[in-house]
């Protein structure tokens, strides 16, 4: 049997018929109380106790009504009389809100369960218990990620780890809308995360160089501990070991390489890789082409061109820097910070070596389960020009099988709609934020289970901070406010006005 709440406690309103509702999926209630009082609010969780289970459901809209005023011309009559409407009639007594909502489950035996019936009219709507909301949304209050509060509720929105980042995460949303201050507060949290608790070790892709401040923290609150264990590796310190590279990787990095270029191309590597033991640069291995008499004109002229544009990139030496087997620990985050780099293909460049270390490390259980963040995730894996994309099939691989093995992905964009579909959607989470390009719009739509015209429309509207989660981290699309960091980079200009006057001085 259901506990059923007393009439007055948290009572919003009565359901009524109104327009085909109440049915299985929709209702719609009158709110009780005075009529100018704001009770609920749009995107609020409700609930309806039955004899069956208590049915879930969310406000959609808020429409206010009074008879007084249903009929213009009426209205427009006693206005050109000079007198109010109000002082002739009592518009205050006629004046209601009416909300509807959409059923989104049923929690019954202490567990959400489709619904499958029409509450009465005449049932009391009532606030949700903040403990079932809780166990419905399947938070984790013990042992999860403190990322914010949900919208117009007072109840703490943490997701369990596993949850949130064990099928992929995307986090979409136009420039400025908050995107980067939320994965500011995901890496507070896993950072922070006790042994007992179970900690990933986090490789994060900083294209701009926002995240470097973390290495060295000021804490806005004395109860936080600041020893995190970050490591900041510039752009211009990496290196790549030569050695590593195959034909066929190299062929990846170059354009238009023919099938007998790349068979000269491996056998040369595997002589060369016979006779240095110790590992060779790219200069070795252009000065072993060269030498090569077997190898037609034509043929080495080329191998020679495409391995110097490669030496001029700067990226490739004899060792690996850093070294990727001691670098993925767990607790650990890993800034690869390529805001040095002006050119795009030295970017991708990078990420496509990382992405494909980390993948062959973890499957051989190398390395401890980690989590890929790669910001401007639509440079690296977007839906078209493959030509220009270095690391999209490393990445897909990840996306596709890099959770049998928690290898793991975390991928930022501002333009979903140029984001490899391939890769969205198994991106099995989502963090949108505010959104409003309708090309997006419909991407998001079409890649993510789950979300409804009316949560497309609700993402428009978004506040900075605020983000729709979508996926299996809950158990339907669900309002959060992000909350604040407990870390400020210091020295950095938070407006143009505050950039002007530095820059005036």
């Amino acid at each position: 049997m259901i506990k059923i709440q007393s009439e007055t406690h948290n009572r919003l309103g009565t359901v009524v018929c109104d327009n085909g509702t109440p049915n299985v999926m929709q209702f719609s209630f009158v709110l009780e109380g005075v009529s100018s009082e704001v009770t609920v609010r749009r995107g609020e969780f409700v609930s309806v106790v039955t004899n069956v289970g208590e049915v879930i459901a969310r406000v959609q809209d808020l429409i206010r009504t009074n008879r007084y005023y249903q009929h213009a011309e009426a209205v427009r009559e006693y206005q050109s009389r000079g007198e109010p409407l109000r002082s002739i009639f009592p518009t205050d007594r006629w004046q209601y809100t009416v909300a509807t909502a959409r059923v989104v489950g049923l929690w019954a035996n202490n567990r959400p369960v489709r619904p499958y019936f029409a509450i009465s009219p005449g049932s009391v709507v009532r606030q949700v218990d903040a403990s079932v909301l809780s166990k419905f949304l399947r938070l984790d209050l013990e042992n999860g990620l403190n990322l914010g509060s949900l919208g117009h509720h007072n109840l703490l929105f943490s997701p369990s780890m596993d949850k949130l980042l064990s099928k992929h995460l995307a986090i979409l949303a136009m420039s400025g809308a908050g995107k980067s201050y939320f994965v500011s507060v995901l890496l507070e949290e896993l950072l922070t995360r006790s042994k007992s608790q179970g900690r990933i070790a986090t490789v994060l892709i900083d294209v701009h160089g926002e995240y470097k401040y973390l290495k060295d923290m000021e804490p806005i609150s004395t109860s936080v501990d600041s020893a995190f264990d970050v490591e900041h590796i510039r752009g211009a310190h990496l290196q790549i070991p030569v050695n590593t590279l195959t034909a066929e990787g190299i062929g990846a990095l170059v354009s238009d390489m023919s099938s007998v270029q790349k068979r000269d191309l491996k056998r040369i590597l595997a002589e060369i890789r016979s006779t240095q033991k110790g590992g060779y640069s790219l200069k070795e291995l252009i000065e072993y082409v060269r030498n090569d008499e077997t190898i037609k004109g034509n043929t080495r002229d080329a191998l020679i061109g495409w391995l110097y544009n490669l030496e001029e990139t700067n990226l490739f030496g004899k060792e690996g820097v850093p070294d990727i087997k001691s670098m993925v620990r767990p607790g650990r985050l890993t800034i690869i910070d390529l805001s040095d780099f002006i050119s795009l293909r030295k970017k991708q460049i990078v990420v496509a070596h990382l992405a494909n270390e980390l993948l062959y490390l973890r499957r051989r259980d190398i390395i401890p389960p980690f989590l890929l963040v790669l910001e401007e995730a639509h440079q690296f894996c977007p839906e078209s020009r493959h030509d220009l994309a270095l690391p999209k099939a490393r990445i897909e691989t990840i996306a596709r099988e890099g959770r049998k093995f928690y290898a793991l992905l975390c991928l930022i964009s501002q333009r979903p709609v140029k984001l490899s579909t391939t890769v969205l959607s198994q991106c099995s989470n989502q963090a949108i934020f505010r959104c409003t390009n309708p090309y997006d719009l419909d991407h998001i739509g079409r890649s993510s289970e789950g979300i409804d015209r009316a949560a497309l429309d609700a993402i428009t509207t978004l506040e900075v901070g605020e983000a729709l989660f979508v996926g299996e981290t809950v158990s339907v699309p669900t309002f959060v406010k992000i909350r604040q960091r407990k870390f400020e980079p210091s020295g950095q200009a938070k407006s143009l006005t505050e950039a002007l006057m530095r820059a005036d001085k």
